[in-house]
């Protein structure tokens, strides 16, 4: 009854005039029986057309989550319903708290296939019967509340991102599962890809993510593994005073993570015996800082990354087995910006925006100017070694330039070739070192054949197939042939050298 003992929720509620009730299930406990056979006779008085069913059932617990969804959910299970020839209403007035919680959400998944009704004692103006709402989950009005939930999980994924949209159906699906992944599991994360495809910066977006989703509230904290050295071990444990030393005691990165994220970049760079420190860290909670004599707890979500093949790199002795499989059970493959070229124009766009805060003034393309730097840019000859990093650069390089807050023809001119230039350099010192490793004798060839043969061996490793690295190659000779078969050409170049696609790839 509650406080207004005049006022009965289940027997009111048959009494609206508006809303007749056929048959009543009146669920209770053993205990309370000649309650339940008080309140099927009030319902007989003021509603002689109802039929009151009395549904035994006992509850060892009714404030317990588990005990009493499972109750219910047999129930339902159990019933029988027959939508065709009725409608069926949930009433969430009465009971615990914990059995509202629970025929809600047996009803928002269609369990029960059920109106949800909420009644109140009558207010000023209100009937003697009190208000009665019904609450239908399929109508527009409550699936407003499910769009909003839609909006923020979009924004939340758009957060990945970096609000730059992706045309890339491989990387839209990674972030979707990325997503899902680091908002409900304090699980390891993997990332893998090339230098400069944005490991780091998607670190730093997981630990915004995981904070907004409340799976973390400490800070991140970034450590670029390749820069730790002999003295990796201390870096991550902490060391306790040495006596007589001053400055001696650190705390660690696994201490300054605690709570938070540790993001571990380049790991393969750590030394094998810091591997088994974080594997311990991961898999039991404690480590034990250098100097110390106890182990000390600590609670953190781990991402790390790598630029290699981490399948070759344990091979290779450079990551433990048994951390790379601690690893791998969410390891994500960021794609090179070569394989994703259509979104490069929002990508320019954006770093162009985003250049404008560090130099405090707004810069745009002429419309020739940008039309010419995405026909170089999205060129399949046009490799991006660096990826985000070299367009990040480039962008910086004409924003800074543009006196006038406009880039024009000629500084994009300028700085394709920069560009190009830059990545001959690069490519020049290694030429001699990729070609030893498929050539008896590399020597024996000009050096127009070795610099146009490291050159391919390179486009070939970049790409999926021999199909895609002629395409690549190929780009603006196959416009004018009539018969496009790259691959074909491709095959008869490389057979002058004495190789095939397995050679120069390591692929079958």
């Amino acid at each position: 009854m509650g406080k207004r003992r005049d006022w009965r929720p289940s027997v009111q509620l048959c009494a609206h005039p508006n809303f007749p009730v056929d048959r009543l299930e009146l669920l209770y406990h053993q205990r309370h029986f000649w309650l339940a056979v008080e309140v099927t006779e009030a319902i007989r008085r003021v509603s002689p057309d109802t039929e009151v069913r009395l549904v035994e059932l006992d509850l060892t617990d009714p404030w317990d989550f588990q005990e009493v969804y499972a109750k219910l959910y047999d129930f339902a299970a159990a019933y029988g319903f027959d939508e065709d020839r009725e409608r069926y209403h949930i009433h969430l007035t009465t009971g615990t708290h914990v059995a509202q919680i629970c025929w809600f959400l047996l009803t928002e998944s269609r369990h029960l296939p059920a109106r949800l009704i909420q009644t109140g004692p009558p207010g000023s103006g209100d009937g003697r019967e009190g208000i009665l709402d019904v609450i239908d989950l399929d109508l527009a009005r409550y699936n407003a509340l499910q769009r909003r939930f839609d909006v923020a999980q979009r924004d939340q994924k758009a957060l990945l991102l970096g609000s730059v949209e992706t045309e890339s159906p491989d990387l839209r699906m990674m972030v979707e599962r990325l997503d899902l992944v680091a908002g409900t599991t304090d699980a390891p994360i993997f990332l893998v890809g090339e230098a400069g495809t944005g490991k780091s910066t998607l670190a730093a977006r997981l630990h915004e993510l995981k904070l907004v989703r409340r799976r973390v509230k400490g800070r991140l904290v970034q450590v670029n593994c390749a820069t730790l050295g002999d003295g990796a071990l201390p870096a991550l444990l902490g060391q306790r005073r040495v006596a007589g030393v001053v400055g001696s005691e650190r705390p660690g990165f696994l201490r300054e993570a605690d709570g938070g994220v540790l993001y571990l970049d380049q790991i393969d760079e750590l030394p094998l015996p810091a591997h088994a420190a974080v594997l311990q860290a991961l898999e039991t909670g404690r480590y034990c800082p250098i100097g110390a004599e106890a182990e000390v707890s600590v609670r953190l979500n781990l991402i790390a990354s790598a630029s290699l093949d981490p399948g070759a790199l344990v091979r290779s002795g450079r990551l433990r087995p048994d951390l790379h499989a601690r690893l791998s059970q969410w390891q994500f493959l960021l794609p090179p910006l070569r394989d994703r070229r259509a979104d490069i124009r929002g990508h320019l766009l954006h770093l162009m925006a985003e250049s404008e805060r560090t130099l405090r003034r707004q810069t745009g393309f002429n419309p020739d100017a940008l039309e010419r730097y995405l026909r170089f840019a999205t060129d399949p000859a046009t490799r991006w070694p660096g990826n985000l990093r070299d367009l990040q650069a480039s962008v910086i390089r004409m924003a800074t330039l543009a006196e006038r807050g406009r880039v024009t023809l000629a500084m994009v001119v300028e700085e394709t070739a920069l560009l190009a230039a830059q990545w001959a350099a690069a490519d020049a010192d290694t030429d001699s070192t990729l070609l030893a490793e498929v050539l008896e004798d590399p020597a024996a060839w000009d050096l127009f054949d070795r610099v146009q043969l490291a050159a391919v061996i390179r486009a070939c490793r970049q790409s999926d197939s021999l199909s895609a690295a002629g395409r690549s190659l190929f780009a603006a000779s196959r416009t004018e042939k009539a018969s496009r078969n790259d691959a074909d050409r491709l095959r008869k170049y490389l057979a002058r050298f004495g190789l095939d696609w397995a050679t120069v790839t390591g692929r079958g």
